[in-house]
């Protein structure tokens, strides 16, 4: 069995796609199935290297992004050589650029999954042109397999094309992210006689991080809230942290290696997702694997408010409402290690990596059969 994975990009280039396409890629192949990554790079030139697992890491040059999409041709030229080395095509998608160059190769003999972590729901007006091609996949594809089953009945792309659809939950190892050897230079300590409501993520409109940096008006001295992560709403969110005198109550630290995780999560004592829109959080699930209560936001479509069960492992609420983030918090801490107890037991029963892979290998088996 030969694998390839293909999707926007690799890490180091990071996002959420990506750290799945990677710990895919590694656990397929230490567990005895050949799996490559075909991908764009973050530049203008072709690179290739070889995992210390055995996989070939294929980056294709780019030219830039328009709407979100790496513009890569040479993507298209890249899967035609290539193709015939593999059994199975595992997409990753939103990729406009993959879905062109699969639709463009030779792919009648092959099997072709679809990993859907996300509609589209930004780019509008070009969804329209570009529908065709999306629908065109999905009808060749011989599997889709979906982050959660409310995203799959939720989501307006995926309801004519439920009978092909499969929910695999993606999974956390969470030995991946405990890290013996962290720089305390490198790391930001948490104030040992505080409450700290930690969250993570990129700094863009999508993650609603104003609504957590105006719940710390709502919190009494005893919290702090601290976000981890860079992009281009930095300047705001410190204009919004200044205009409401919350200079000693809520920090941004910048961008969080994946190495410090561990610090952060073990010594938060909530993690809030306040998204405004999110398909699947999987910041969540790592939060939940330390044993830390959760509250998110209740959307559609989004598996978040699945992956967090609402009064059992956290809390969900409103989107937009940062009254009602803070009174979650209180919530929570009337009956702390209920929910951070139910989080931890929910991780292991529905969200860990060996899940996720073993029912991957299982779907890859049952379409070769």
């Amino acid at each position: 069995m030969r694998v390839l994975q293909f999707g926007k990009f690799y890490p180091p280039d990071i996002g959420g796609i990506e750290v799945v396409i990677e710990d895919l890629t590694i656990a397929l192949n230490t567990n005895g199935i050949k799996c490559d990554v075909l991908c764009s790079n973050s530049k203008k030139e072709y690179k290739e290297e070889i995992l210390p697992c055995g996989a070939k890491i294929m980056r294709c040059a780019s030219f830039g992004k328009l709407a979100s999409t790496s513009i890569s041709p040479q993507m298209i030229f890249k899967l035609k050589e290539i193709i015939d080395n593999y059994d199975i095509i595992h997409m990753h998608l939103p990729d406009p650029m993959a879905n062109v160059a699969l639709l463009l190769a030779n792919y009648k003999n092959k099997k072709i999954i679809i990993h859907w972590h996300s509609d589209i729901i930004r780019q509008k007006n070009l969804l329209k042109i570009y529908t065709p091609l999306l629908t065109k996949l999905l009808k060749i594809a011989d599997c889709i397999i979906g982050t959660t089953q409310k995203y799959i009945d939720e989501s307006s792309f995926l309801k004519s094309f439920s009978d092909k659809c499969i929910d695999i939950p993606i999974g956390v190892d969470k030995q991946s992210l405990l890290n013996k050897n962290i720089n305390k230079d490198s790391i930001i300590q948490f104030p040992k006689n505080k409450k700290v409501i930690f969250s993570l993520g990129r700094l863009a409109l999508n993650k609603g991080f104003e609504y957590l940096i105006e719940s710390a008006k709502y919190l009494d001295d005893d919290y702090v809230v601290y976000i981890g992560g860079s992009g281009a709403l930095k300047e705001n969110l410190e204009s919004l942290i200044k205009q409401n005198n919350l200079n000693n109550k809520v920090f941004l630290i910048g961008k969080v290696s994946r190495h410090n995780l561990q610090h952060y999560y073990s010594n938060c004592h909530i993690f809030v997702l306040p998204s405004i829109q999110e398909s699947y959080g999987i910041v969540l699930i790592e939060a939940m694997s330390f044993k830390k209560p959760v509250i998110c936001t209740k959307l559609f479509p989004s598996g978040n408010d699945w992956i967090n069960q609402n009064n059992k492992t956290g809390l969900v609420v409103e989107s937009k409402d940062s009254k009602a983030i803070a009174c979650a918090i209180k919530k929570i801490e009337s009956n702390y290690e209920f929910y951070a107890n139910n989080a931890y037991q929910r991780y292991l029963s529905e969200f860990t990596q060996d899940k996720m892979i073993n029912s991957i290998i299982n779907l890859y088996n049952k379409l070769l059969q």
